[in-house]
């Protein structure tokens, strides 16, 4: 291997992409970030110095954005494989579902016309579990055979996930010659936090620490830690096999949100003080959920069961995640660590200025 070959990520700032920027730095690869705004750059090199990094030699950011396919062919100038992490936030507005999947699957196509271009030899799109496993009801777990059927029970975010994974294997067989393709599929990503950015699975933790969750709706779903879903892209942009391949990145089968309550209660004492203690009947939630915006989002969710299966990425590529209890504490020692940090320089700021004032 050329130890400075040269990789695009995409999305830089995001929670993913950090941990994939922190192991391609690590294995001897040279990193181009995309951003939507260079502005957020000394924010990337906060986040990555809070993982490990301290040299940025190796690091350059480039402007680019998914609604905008020009970007593209400068991002991607140099480069030898693209990591393609970014998905477009839908405006806040979103009123249709075209809203979430015209930008989703425009984002792919325009970031896959512009590595073919470049002669990139491999993309590993970060599709999620939302690709796979929604649309149907399955009792065995989800494998890398199934894929989302597209009806009216699947939501827009799902519904986007999907059409835009699918657009990338299509271009591969129809334009893309040459250029080798590979899918890594998260299911709910948790581990330590590096910044304000973090996933939906860990505001779930958080809000049982800080007591906002009482009760634990009756979910069950399968998670994973971020470092090793970043494992999981490296080892797909590195390992030949992994062309032409799709990758489910889980940990175990599936955990209810009570399982994962009983964790923090086991290990974290008092911190877990405020930790619910049982399951809410779904009826309770939907009752609640006419007053309550924010249990209306979990609403669908209610009693769904949706294992899946690693087996693949486990014998393919000697993928080795890390078990789900010492994942559920590492991100809640450092939510615990990173809002205390934040509150310390809160109050310091407010301290200051108070002083400022008088």
């Amino acid at each position: 291997m050329n130890t400075k070959e040269t990789v695009l990520v995409t999305g830089g700032s995001g929670f993913i992409a950090s941990y994939c920027i922190i192991a391609l730095l690590n294995n001897g690869y040279k990193v181009k970030a995309t951003l939507r705004s260079l502005k957020k750059s000394d924010l990337v090199k906060s986040m990555l110095k809070e993982g490990g990094i301290y040299s940025f030699r190796d690091l350059s950011f480039v402007e680019a954005d998914l609604q905008n396919e020009s970007s593209w062919e400068k991002a991607v100038e140099g480069c030898q494989y693209v990591i393609h992490v970014a998905s477009p936030t839908p405006y806040t507005n979103a009123k249709t579902e075209d809203d979430f999947v015209i930008p989703a699957k425009n984002g792919v196509l325009f970031v896959m016309r512009a590595a073919k271009k470049a002669g990139v030899k491999r993309v590993v799109l970060t599709s999620a579990f939302g690709a796979v496993g929604f649309g149907t009801v399955k009792t065995t777990p989800y494998t890398e055979e199934d894929w989302t059927i597209l009806n009216e029970t699947v939501f827009p975010y799902q519904k986007s996930k999907t059409i835009s994974e699918k657009a990338a294997w299509d271009f591969i067989q129809n334009e893309g010659k040459g250029m080798e393709l590979a899918v890594v599929n998260p299911t709910g990503v948790l581990g330590p936090v590096l910044a304000d950015d973090f996933s939906h699975s860990i505001q779930n933790i958080k809000q049982m620490l800080n007591g906002e969750m009482k009760a634990c709706p009756k979910i069950i779903s399968g998670y994973v830690d971020v470092r090793d879903v970043a494992d999981l892209h490296f080892k797909a942009m590195t390992i030949p096999e992994a062309s032409g391949q799709r990758f489910i990145a889980v940990a175990g089968e599936g955990l209810s949100l009570l399982d994962i309550s009983n964790v923090l209660r086991k290990n974290l004492g008092k911190k877990a003080a405020k930790v619910p203690t049982k399951e809410l009947p779904s009826w309770i939630i939907k009752l609640l959920a006419i007053f309550n915006s924010k249990l209306r989002v979990v609403t669908p969710y209610l009693g769904m069961v949706k294992r899946a299966s690693s087996e693949k990425a486990i014998r393919m590529l000697d993928w080795k995640p890390r078990s789900m209890e010492e994942s559920i504490l590492a991100t809640a020692n450092s939510l615990i660590k990173y809002c205390e940090v934040k509150l310390i320089l809160e109050r310091t700021l407010k301290y200051t200025k108070n002083h400022e004032d008088h």
